[in-house]
């Protein structure tokens, strides 16, 4: 069995008064409070979507 990457992160930023394709992003991330902290697979699709909102979320940590 291959062993996944996997990618953590908080959000920092709150999503008020930001377009809404972006609070859709945070809600597609599993984030939509201050604080929230989500572990997800790490795919292009994922950096993706943490590129499109990276001044709302930090990420935490990064394995292997």
């Amino acid at each position: 069995m291959a062993d996944t990457k996997t990618v953590t992160v908080r959000q920092t930023g709150s999503p008020i008064r930001r377009p809404k394709e972006q609070r859709d992003t945070l809600i597609g991330l599993g984030l939509n409070k201050m604080g929230r902290v989500r572990t997800l697979e790490d795919t292009p699709a994922v950096r993706g979507m943490i590129r499109k909102v990276h001044h709302m979320v930090e990420i935490v940590e990064e394995s292997k």
